[in-house]
């Protein structure tokens, strides 16, 4: 199955083993074909630096599985960022949406590759086809309010942020996201209403203790921070938060202790950490690792 194959993969890859890693693929992709089989199949070419060869096998892969929607992620990253093909990724992004619509990456990373090589105003207009075809998405919201504030259009940022919460209003990430964005006068009626809305939400938690962090009220910080990890241990971003806390009002104990709590939580979600944690050159790098980096993009307060 695909789970033996690709875990025997794993064992010769992270062992520097790369061409027996390469025949056992090869083996999968023979017997035991999938979309995730190509996938690693190009991962393993594009760490190597082989692009062309891993293109090869994206090509491949979407032959025989179109709907694979991370084939055609890999594919635009390839030709953006490590070919400098502008073109050539811009072709895989949309290939990729016309049949994976709902793919909120894929929309992502097609309106950074504009954002970066053409103009704010593609950028934008990518976001805006993206929530025509998958309303109430809160990803997408935030997506495209944060490009507006990195563009400097905070009142663009602001309307947006309105519809947003008026479209998702039990959004946890909206929430989070109006509490940090907002005016200092204005943070604490966005905590409440946010309490109000998502009492359970690790993401709305975390945003709260992050304005006690900046209020000084350490304390309660950490008690924030606590229920927080505790109520989904999957989210990098929270030990992050947490671990930055730590690092700049703690003892070495409390770090420690987050830190060693983290290791063996081992969180795969949060968008800095994934960021982070996929860019090629952690790929190798082990949790403890992707966490001081991601405490220090992150950092302890707003």
């Amino acid at each position: 199955s695909e789970a033996v194959w690709l875990a025997a993969v794993k064992l010769e890859w992270e062992t520097g083993e790369y061409d027996r890693a390469r025949v056992l693929l090869q083996r999968a992709r023979e017997r035991a074909p999938t979309g995730r089989v190509y996938m690693k199949s190009a991962l393993l070419e594009r760490e190597l630096k082989e692009f062309d060869t891993a293109l090869e096998f994206i090509e491949e892969g979407i032959g025989k599985f179109p709907k694979y929607e991370k084939l055609y992620m890999m594919g635009g990253q390839i030709c953006g960022d490590d070919l400098k093909q502008e073109q050539r990724a811009r072709d895989f992004f949309q290939r990729g949406l016309k049949i994976c619509s709902s793919c909120e990456v894929l929309w992502i990373l097609a309106s950074t590759l504009e954002e970066r090589y053409t103009s704010v105003v593609k950028a934008r207009s990518i976001f805006d086809l993206s929530r025509l075809k998958n309303p109430k998405n809160p990803e997408l919201w935030v997506q495209a309010i944060r490009l507006e504030r990195r563009s400097k259009n905070e009142k663009l940022a602001v309307t947006l942020m309105a519809k947003a919460i008026q479209e998702c209003p039990n959004s946890g990430l909206l929430r989070a996201e109006a509490i940090i964005s907002a005016p200092r006068t204005e943070q604490k009626s966005k905590c409440a209403e946010a309490i109000k809305r998502c009492p359970d939400d690790p993401v709305v938690i975390t945003a709260v203790a992050t304005l006690f962090a900046t209020e000084r009220k350490y304390e309660k910080a950490r008690k924030w921070l606590e229920r927080s990890v505790a109520l989904n241990p999957d989210i990098g971003d929270s030990w992050a938060r947490f671990y930055a806390f730590e690092l700049a009002y703690g003892t070495v104990e409390q770090q420690d202790g987050v830190k060693n709590r983290c290791i063996q939580a081992d969180p795969k979600h949060g968008s800095v950490w994934c960021s982070i944690s996929k860019d090629m050159d952690n790929r190798k790098k082990s949790v403890e690792e992707i966490l001081k980096l991601v405490a220090q993009r992150i950092g302890a307060k707003f």
